[in-house]
């Protein structure tokens, strides 16, 4: 349960992240309300799976996800940049997740 907890905290950080980039610089109220909650919501389900999971490892995961999460929504969503480097890149922080996950005992 407490991965389970960690990936819907990391998949709500790549929606404040998205929510942000819609506000512009918070000047449009809808997408800043958004992304205040989401970032409060996911910003608790992080710390609940820190209760369970080391600082490290639920960091990097949460980040992980988010990062990862936001590189695809920029490329479907907003159409920017698709290159072999950026896609390696990204393959190699889901290698480090996927690690991350099978180090951890819990």
């Amino acid at each position: 349960m407490v991965w389970f907890i960690l990936v819907i905290a990391g998949l709500l950080e790549v929606v404040w992240a998205f929510f942000m980039k819609q506000s512009e610089g918070f000047t449009k109220l809808i997408p800043s309300i958004v992304t205040l909650v989401t970032m409060g919501a996911s910003f608790g389900l992080l710390s609940l799976s820190m209760r369970a999971l080391p600082l490290g490892t639920a960091y990097t995961v949460w980040t992980g996800i988010g990062a990862v999460g936001a590189f695809a929504v920029g490329i479907v969503v907003l159409g920017e940049q698709v290159s072999l480097m950026r896609l390696g890149a990204a393959a190699l922080i889901v290698s480090g997740l996927v690690l991350m996950k099978l180090s951890t005992t819990s």
